[in-house]
């Protein structure tokens, strides 16, 4: 996802949070960056601050709209009238949260309005003994709990919401990693192979050559 808000201490302190939450973030300080980003990614969501400088984010979100991707926009402002609010839902975007805001409250709508943008998922995703409950931010495995990092659970996931597609370490690495990740590393190898190893016996992820990943 996208977060587009020009106080950089906000900006930077909600992409920490998200990413703890195992989400992959981008971030960007004005509306002309946001736009440049969003024409080369296509994001699931992008959480903008609707006073931007320059580019203003009414701006930015008819343009997101008119592209009629599948992107999804949560719109933040520091006015938190209902004039304002209809105005910015007027404008095409899927929320709107006023400023100041509690952060599990973001990370609700985020995953909210995320859902939109993929096929229905059940609330709680399982194959066979494995629960991920992508909410609560919990997965177990025959009753048990297991002990996953958040990206791991990300990666879980983002397989389990797969349905069997083999889903490859590029698309991963997109997805559920940030621009910050090294597209030459074995990051994504080594997720999954830490994930592979919490999850036990009998595997459940498993390798197709050269071609990625699937449960």
């Amino acid at each position: 996802m996208l977060v587009v808000e020009d106080q950089r201490q906000l900006a930077d302190s909600v992409a920490r949070v998200l990413r703890r939450e195992g989400m992959a973030v981008d971030v960007a300080y004005d509306g002309g960056a946001a736009l440049e980003r969003t024409d080369v990614v296509e994001y699931d969501v992008v959480v903008l601050d609707r006073d931007l400088p320059g580019v203003h984010g009414d701006d930015v979100c008819r343009a997101l709209v008119e592209r009629e991707a599948a992107t999804r926009v949560l719109m933040l402002t520091a006015s938190g009238t209902v004039a304002q609010r209809v105005d910015g839902l007027g404008l095409g975007a899927d929320d709107y949260l006023p400023k100041p805001f509690a952060y599990a409250e973001l990370v609700a709508r985020i995953r909210a309005v995320a859902r939109r943008t993929r096929p229905a998922a059940p609330p709680v995703l399982t194959r066979g003994d494995l629960r991920l409950d992508p909410a609560q931010r919990v997965a177990t495995r025959a009753g048990a709990r297991l002990p996953l990092s958040p990206k791991e659970l990300a990666v879980l996931e983002y397989l389990l919401t797969g349905a069997g597609r083999v889903i490859s370490a590029e698309e991963l690495l997109e997805r559920v990693w940030d621009e910050a990740a090294d597209p030459f590393t074995t990051t994504v190898k080594a997720t999954v192979n830490r994930l592979r190893a919490k999850l036990g016996d009998p595997p459940l992820i498993e390798t197709v050559a050269r071609a990625g990943y699937r449960i």
